[in-house]
């Protein structure tokens, strides 16, 4: 996989709500890689394109349609606090931009 900051961040929050193991960086003089190691907890992933922004209020709206169920799996924002999961940005009462999801 090539490497970006955004990459970067969304695949450390996937392992850090445990879906996969250990990252591991790989320089090849172009612009890097990452080797993930998978644990068969991930199902699937998805990005969101366009980035559309999304408010509190509409956050329900969108679990309910990415995600299979209520308590399985994350959708992913880029807030003003960062790369979060939309547990993480209730939370931390933020909205931002939708990029993706995992379960």
């Amino acid at each position: 996989m090539v490497r970006t900051s955004v990459i970067v961040k969304l695949v450390e929050l996937v392992q850090k709500n445990g879906y996969v193991g250990e990252i591991e960086e790989v320089d090849d003089h172009h612009g890097g890689k990452l080797v993930i190691q998978l644990n068969g907890r991930l199902n699937k992933t998805g990005v969101i394109s366009p980035r559309f922004n999304i408010k509190m209020t509409e956050m329900e709206k969108w679990i309910v349609k990415l995600l299979p169920a209520r308590q399985f799996g994350h959708v992913v924002l880029t807030t003003s606090a960062g790369i979060l999961t939309h547990d993480e940005a209730r939370r931390k009462h933020v909205s931002g931009k939708i990029i993706g999801f995992f379960y």
